[in-house]
């Protein structure tokens, strides 16, 4: 399974479908050793805060908690 990188500036240029697929990637979470899996979850991340619409039907994926530090 082949992993997607990018950088920041690259982000700006993904589509829905791009985003789409390195979901499913994650969802079927069959890769060939645990860091191409931490690679794609950190794009999604980055993915979430630059480009919020993109990554929203996927925020299940992230397991990102708020917290209350109060």
């Amino acid at each position: 399974m082949e992993t997607l990188t990018r950088s920041s500036s690259q982000i700006s240029t993904l589509t829905v479908e791009d985003v789409a697929e390195l979901a499913t990637r994650l969802e079927i979470d069959d890769y060939s050793n645990p860091f191409e899996g931490l690679n794609d979850w950190h794009l999604l991340r980055a993915i979430a805060f630059q480009r919020p619409e993109l990554a929203e039907p996927y925020l299940y994926l992230l397991d990102i908690e708020t917290y209350d530090e109060a």
